[in-house]
């Protein structure tokens, strides 16, 4: 993995418009309703309404501030790496800004804390990474299972943007992660 596609996918996500945000229709779902001017005294019988589905907005903002939190343990284990090469983040970017290659030394302690993040159980892991995704495309459609073909072609576009950033191929684990994210959805779609 080259250091090069980590940096710029930092540095993308160091853009304060390209952070995950709570979307606003989320933020709707989240204000109470207006009290009724009718008495509530009354007894009204009406049909019965289909199920809504509104987005959990509590979830949405947890996993947001999830997210937010992986890319900062992220950065800082970078940063950290850099800064025992003398190096700060501002440097490294601006290295690569100015096409220069940039070739770091990874000791034993950050490259095993890496191969544990990535791992089975670990926090960047196939598993746990493709169930935040799935978790956060139910939040979103507040289980919605009409929007599930929406949410896919939203995450396959989604994976082909960090494509885009990372410079060209993903490494493996992603592909294993879009896999099982798909698989996600299918269950979903299945069980509904």
């Amino acid at each position: 993995m080259e250091v090069k596609n980590v940096l710029n996918a930092l540095a993308y996500l160091d853009k304060p418009e390209n952070r995950p945000s709570m979307p606003a229709y989320a933020q709707a779902a989240e204000e109470p309703a207006e009290e009724s001017p009718v008495a509530n005294d009354a007894a009204v019988y009406e049909r019965s309404a289909p199920e809504k589905y509104t987005p959990d907005a509590k979830r949405i903002q947890e996993l947001i501030d999830e997210a937010n939190r992986g890319t900062e343990l992220l950065r800082q284990l970078v940063e950290k790496l850099l800064l025992k090469q003398g190096m700060t983040l501002r440097q490294a970017f601006g290295m690569l800004d100015s096409g220069h290659n940039l070739t770091l030394e990874v000791d034993e302690a950050t490259r095993l804390r890496a191969a544990e993040e990535i791992g089975e159980d670990g926090y960047y892991g196939v598993k746990q990474t493709s169930q935040r995704i799935l978790d956060f495309a139910k939040a979103l459609s507040g289980g919605d299972p009409e929007k599930i073909e929406m949410l896919r072609d939203a995450f396959i576009k989604g994976f082909q943007m960090a494509e885009e950033i990372w410079g060209g191929k993903l490494p493996e684990i992603s592909y294993e992660t879009y896999d099982a994210v798909i698989k996600g959805f299918d269950e979903w779609k299945a069980s509904s």
